[in-house]
């Protein structure tokens, strides 16, 4: 079972920069996907950035240019470098997980964080 544990939520006001981490265990392979999502309240999860053991990475159109996703594969610790914050970016964030190298275009569902807060102020 691959246990996903996130840090690096917070309050920040807009313009500033979190960096999320998303800490993994369990992975029965040395290949494996992972990525991040976001729902803030009302809406439906969305898909930020995948990025697999092989280096292939994935952007959604909302993190384009604003968010980096990378990943320390020895230690399975994945990152999400989030610069020029706005408050439309507040929402709850999750880190997921699969086995196996990330399908193109697309974001690993198999295995879920329990999220973590970010809120952007004005």
């Amino acid at each position: 079972q691959v246990l996903l544990v996130e840090s690096g939520g917070g309050s920040v006001q807009s313009g500033g920069s979190l960096r999320l981490s998303c800490a993994a265990s369990g992975f029965g392979y040395n290949l494996y996907c992972m990525g991040w999502f976001r729902q803030a309240p009302g809406q439906a999860r969305e898909g930020l950035a995948s990025l697999d053991t092989d280096g292939h990475k994935n952007y959604g159109d909302s993190a384009k240019g604003r968010f980096t996703i990378s990943l320390d594969n020895p230690k399975a610790i994945l990152y999400l470098q989030m610069n020029d914050l706005k408050p439309e970016d507040s929402a709850m964030y999750y880190c997921a997980a699969e086995n196996g190298l990330c399908v193109a275009n697309d974001f690993p569902k198999a295995y879920w964080g329990q999220g973590t807060q970010v809120t952007v102020s004005s």
